[in-house]
C-alpha cells in the first residue's frame, strides 16, 4: 500500500475508515507467522550475487523479503473489514559500468533470481551510456552472517483475530458509553522479514515488527448540528502486541489531567477520555488570534519535527532529487558549512535508527550498514544531514549514515528519514514547572491538519486538543487554533524543554516519498517543549 492509496482510503481524521487495495496476495491470519527457511534465503541470495558478478557487475546486493500486513477496521459495534496480505520476492541491485541497475522477481527459485540479476546488470549498462559520473559507494566492511529482530514480547501477528476484534469493539463500546456519537477504531500491524546479502560479504537477516492502534471519537450537538472529533493520543511503535497492555507506569498525566502514553497504551482509557473531551470541544470558546507562548506535547511536536527538521535535512531533497514530487529544502549545503543557526542554543536534534521501540529501529539498513545515532543540529547549529552509501562523499564522509530503505522487495532502496528527535532538557524541568512559567500561552496535544511549503520553510500546524494557559495555570479548553511559523524563527523561539522523564515518541506510520512512491515508518522523540511568541490564528469558518 502506498501513501496515496492510504490517504484516499482511510479517513481517520474525518471519522471514517475505508479499506484500500493492496499489493500482494490475501492470506489466512494463521499464515502470517511462517518465515522463509534460512537455507532457502541464502541459496537465492548467492544465486543473484553470482549471476550479477558473472554478468559484469562490480557490486551487487540481493534482498529476499516477505512483507506482511494485517489491518482490522471497526466502527461502533461492527467489524468493517479485516485484511491479511503477504508479498514475497527478491530484489537485485547492481553497479555495472559505474551505473545502478535494479530488477526483481516474485518467483522464488535460484534460476529466477539469477535471471533478475542479469537483467539488473543489463539495465545498469544501459544507464551508464547516459550517466555523467560514476556511482561512488562509501566503503563498507562485510559483516558476515548476522541477524536482528524487533525485541517484541508478543508477536501481534500471532494473536488470535477474535482477541483483536474484541479489543477494538470494547474500545468503541466504552467510548459510546461515555457519550460519543460515533467512533471508529483500527489496528494496523506490519511484519517485514528481510534478508540482505551483498558482494561485500554481508548476510543480514532481520525481522521487523510495527503496530498502530488509531481511533477517532466524534460528538455531535444535535440541536445545532455542530460536531467535534478527538483522535487517539497514542503513537505507532516498533513493538509487539504488548504495546496495548496499558501499564499504569507508562502514562504521562498533564496538570489538567490529560493522559498521554509512552511504551504502552491503554486504548480503552484514551477512548473514554476522548468522548468526554470531544463534548468539551463542542462548548469550548474560539481562540483569540495573537502571539502566544506555546507548550507543545510530544504527541504534537513530533509532526512539527518531522516536517520542519526531518524532511529538510534529507540530503537527496537538499540536492534537488525530490524537487518534482516532494520539493527541495531551504537547508542548503552552504548552511552546513556555515553552521547555520537553525534554532536556539538548547535545540539538539539527532538522527537515530537504534532507539528501542521506535518505528525506524533496525540493526542494519537496506544496504547492510549497521545503524547508529548521529547529530543533525547541535546547540542550535546545523551540523549534518542524512546520507546513504552513494551520497556520503558529497558531504566528505567516509561512511554511510545507514538510512537506506525500501518498502518492498520489488522497490529499490533509497535515502529515507531515520528517527529524528529533539533531545530532552538537562535542567530538571517538569511539565508542571514549564506551565507554571507561562503567563499567556496555549498547551497543544495531538496532531491536526498542517501545511508546509516546498522548501520546508513556511508552515502552519493545527492540533487535537488546545488549552488556554493564564498566569501559570491551565484555565479552559479552547478551539480553532493553528500556529504559523518560519522554520528557523520557530526553532529560535524554543525557550525550554522538559527533562528525560517527559520524553516520548511520536510516529508516522505511512510517510511517503519518491517516484514511484514508497512509504516508510519513522518516529520522532521529544519532551514537552516551549516556544515563545508564536503567531496563532483562528481557523473557524463562518457557514453563513
Amino acid at each position: 500500500m502506498d501513501r496515496r492509496q492510504f490517504l484516499a482510503a482511510c479517513g481517520i481524521g474525518a471519522g471514517g475508515v475505508l479499506l484500500p487495495g493492496f499489493t500482494g496476495r490475501a492470506i489466512a491470519a494463521e499464515q502470517l507467522v511462517e518465515p522463509i527457511e534460512a537455507a532457502v534465503k541464502r541459496r537465492l541470495a548467492d544465486a543473484g550475487l553470482g549471476a550479477a558478478t558473472e554478468a559484469g557487475a562490480s557490486y551487487c546486493d540481493v534482498r529476499v523479503g516477505r512483507y506482511m500486513r494485517q489491518f482490522v477496521l471497526t466502527r461502533e459495534a461492527t467489524v468493517q473489514n479485516v485484511v491479511n496480505t503477504e508479498s514475497t520476492g527478491c530484489g537485485v541491485r547492481v553497479i555495472a559500468d559505474g551505473a545502478w541497475g535494479f530488477a526483481a522477481t516474485n518467483t522464488m527459485t535460484t534460476d529466477a533470481v539469477a535471471q533478475a540479476a542479469r537483467l539488473a546488470v543489463a539495465i545498469a549498462k544501459a544507464n551508464a551510456k547516459s550517466q555523467t559520473a560514476p556511482v561512488r559507494l562509501a566503503p563498507a566492511q562485510g559483516v558476515g552472517e548476522v541477524s536482528w529482530r524487533t525485541p517484541i514480547q508478543r508477536n501481534a501477528m500471532a494473536v488470535p483475530l477474535k482477541e483483536k476484534a474484541d479489543l477494538l469493539l470494547g474500545v468503541n463500546a466504552a467510548a459510546m458509553g461515555a457519550g460519543a456519537s460515533f467512533v471508529n477504531s483500527s489496528l494496523f500491524l506490519v511484519n517485514e522479514q528481510k534478508y540482505f546479502a551483498s558482494t561485500d560479504g554481508s548476510y543480514v537477516d532481520q525481522d521487523v515488527h510495527r503496530i498502530w492502534a488509531p481511533f477517532t471519537v466524534t460528538a455531535i450537538d444535535k440541536a445545532s448540528g455542530k460536531f467535534r472529533s478527538r483522535e487517539g493520543l497514542s503513537a505507532p511503535m516498533g513493538m509487539g502486541y504488548e504495546y496495548l497492555a496499558g501499564n499504569a507506569a507508562d502514562k504521562v498525566t498533564s496538570p489538567n489531567g490529560v493522559i498521554s502514553y509512552d511504551k504502552s497504551y491503554d486504548m480503552r482509557e484514551d477512548a473514554v477520555a476522548a468522548a468526554r473531551q470531544a463534548q468539551e470541544k463542542l462548548k469550548a470558546p474560539s481562540v483569540k488570534p495573537g502571539r502566544y507562548d506555546l507548550v507543545l506535547d510530544p504527541n504534537h511536536l513530533g509532526l512539527t519535527i518531522h516536517e520542519s527538521v526531518g524532511h529538510p535535512l534529507e540530503l537527496d531533497r537538499v540536492l534537488g532529487y525530490e524537487a518534482n514530487y516532494a520539493g527541495t529544502s531551504f537547508a542548503t549545503l552552504d548552511k552546513r558549512q556555515a553552521r547555520f543557526q537553525y534554532g536556539s542554543d538548547i535545540v539538539n536534534i539527532v538522527a537515530d535508527k537504534t532507539q528501542p521501540g521506535s518505528l525506524g529501529a533496525v540493526g542494519y539498513d537496506d544496504e547492510g550498514i549497521k545503524t547508529k545515532q548521529w547529530p543533525l543540529i547541535e546547540k542550535g547549529k546545523l551540523v549534518d544531514y542524512q546520507a546513504t552509501r552513494d551520497q556520503a562523499h558529497i558531504l566528505g564522509k567516509t561512511a554511510s549514515d545507514g538510512c537506506s530503505y525500501a518498502d518492498s522487495w520489488s522497490t529499490v532502496q533509497f535515502q529515507r528519514m531515520p528517527n529524528v528527535s529533539l533531545q530532552p532538557g538537562t535542567n530538571g524541568l517538569s511539565l508542571a514547572d514549564m506551565i507554571g512559567g507561562v503567563d499567556n500561552g496555549i498547551y497543544i496535544l495531538g496532531r491536526g491538519s498542517f501545511s508546509i511549503d516546498q522548501q520546508r520553510y513556511n508552515a502552519q500546524f493545527g492540533g487535537t486538543l488546545f488549552y488556554e494557559i493564564k498566569n501559570g495555570k491551565i484555565t479552559q479548553p479552547i478551539e480553532d487554533v493553528a500556529y504559523q511559523m518560519r522554520t528557523p524563527e520557530f526553532w529560535a523561539a524554543c525557550s525550554a524543554i522538559c527533562d528525560q522523564r517527559d520524553y516520548r515518541l511520536f510516529g508516522s506510520f505511512f510517510d511517503g516519498k519518491g517516484q514511484p512512491s514508497q512509504v516508510s515508518a519513522v518516529s520522532h522523540g521529544s519532551a514537552t517543549t516551549r516556544f515563545d511568541g508564536i503567531n496563532v490564528i483562528n481557523t473557524a469558518r463562518s457557514l453563513g
